[in-house]
């Protein structure tokens, strides 16, 4: 075994429903302006015959599972929630058919891809990356993954209330990009790999939460998410 300098981090994973083994994580992929009415409120409407997926990513460091609690980040006055599902990929997949797309699903988990939104738009407008405002440290919480090997969701509702208060509601059915497009979109630029996460997107209704704030979500059929607001650190 090799000697390190210092402790190395544990390999990130996630519980996974049924089962005493952990999904090991291996990489977190987003997909941008899934949702019309979010590009819309975005400023950004999206025209799926003209255009692509696009994606960003974030460290593995920013991992967090459902039910945290986790400091309101520094360097922000707009801290905002995003309700995603969230998919598991279970298998290896290069430049992959869109009719074989099923065979990479291991499963689904619901996902909040939280994100310093002052931050991400003075860099977009600057036409610089998003890295301040997306690879936020505790920023991507997942729930435990539910397994449905080889299933395409395509309904179900998704939905998000902060302090009670419902927020976020759409359907999966509303997704741009379903996800079998995904699946073959993101697999043109990367060999998916089993623990690969791609947080798939998020409706209209983001917004700002504050310390103190509790944040509840819910996919049909897939589960539940939450998370809490601490103060800054």
């Amino acid at each position: 075994m090799p000697a390190y300098l210092w402790t190395p981090p544990a390999v990130a994973s996630l519980p996974v429903r049924g089962k005493t083994e952990r999904l090991p994580v291996n990489r977190l992929f987003f997909v941008g302006r899934n949702y019309h009415a979010h590009a819309v409120e975005m400023g950004r409407p999206v025209d799926k015959a003209a255009e692509s997926p696009f994606y960003f990513t974030k460290s593995i460091t920013t991992l967090v599972e459902s039910g945290a609690t986790v400091a309101y980040p520094p360097a922000t006055q707009d801290f905002q929630f995003e309700m995603e599902l969230v998919l598991a990929i279970g298998e290896p997949g290069f430049e992959v058919r869109r009719a074989d797309a099923h065979r990479l699903v291991f499963g689904y988990a619901c996902g909040l891809d939280t994100t310093r939104r002052d931050l991400q738009l003075a860099a977009r407008d600057k036409g610089r990356p998003w890295d301040l405002g997306k690879d936020v440290e505790q920023s991507s919480v997942v729930s435990e993954i539910v397994p449905m090997p080889g299933k395409l969701l395509t309904e179900g509702e998704l939905a998000l209330s902060v302090n009670g208060e419902t927020r976020q509601k759409s359907d999966l059915s509303r997704l741009i990009w379903n996800i079998a497009e995904l699946i073959e979109d993101l697999s043109k630029f990367y060999h998916l790999q089993p623990g690969d996460l791609i947080f798939t997107g998020t409706p209209e209704g983001v917004g700002a939460v504050k310390a103190g704030d509790r944040i509840d979500g819910h996919v049909q059929g897939v589960g539940e998410i939450s998370l809490a607001i601490g103060p800054a650190q």
